[in-house]
């Protein structure tokens, strides 16, 4: 992974072998990044991604092995109880030309994934919320 900061965004390249959601968090914390919106493209050989069941309140994963382009990478980085946090969803097309996708929880760069990280003035603290089951943004 290499990056680059212009002005209140970063260009984040994440290479061949790495996982997304790690290298997200490794950039982040060195980075020291409180609250920023991500957006991101590419390509992954294999990617696990879920949907929320909101009767069960727990996520339905899928995973997805094969030749994937990212269509949309997108999502937040924050806090939880003063430590990083993410919360991304990404959909990715395969050969056939269709689309699969959800909560993001682990993809692996089969080429290259050109993330754009927007820096946001300010701090957003998340906590957990019984009634829905998420982890929610407090204010």
């Amino acid at each position: 992974m290499q990056y680059r900061k212009f002005g209140n965004v970063y260009a984040v390249r994440i290479d061949k072998g790495e996982e997304i959601l790690a290298s997200l968090k490794e950039f982040a914390v060195k980075e020291n990044i409180a609250f920023a919106r991500v957006s991101a493209i590419g390509a992954v050989s294999s990617f696990t991604a879920g949907v929320f069941d909101t009767k069960t309140k727990q996520y339905r994963a899928n995973e997805f092995k094969g030749n994937f382009e990212i269509v949309s990478l997108s999502g937040t980085v924050d806090r939880m109880n003063g430590a990083y946090y993410a919360h991304l969803h990404m959909s990715a097309g395969n050969e056939k030309g269709e689309v699969l996708g959800g909560h993001l929880n682990r993809a692996v760069v089969s080429a290259t994934c050109e993330m754009t990280v927007t820096l946001t003035d300010g701090e957003i603290d998340r906590c957990f919320d019984e009634e829905v089951g998420l982890n929610l943004w407090k204010f």
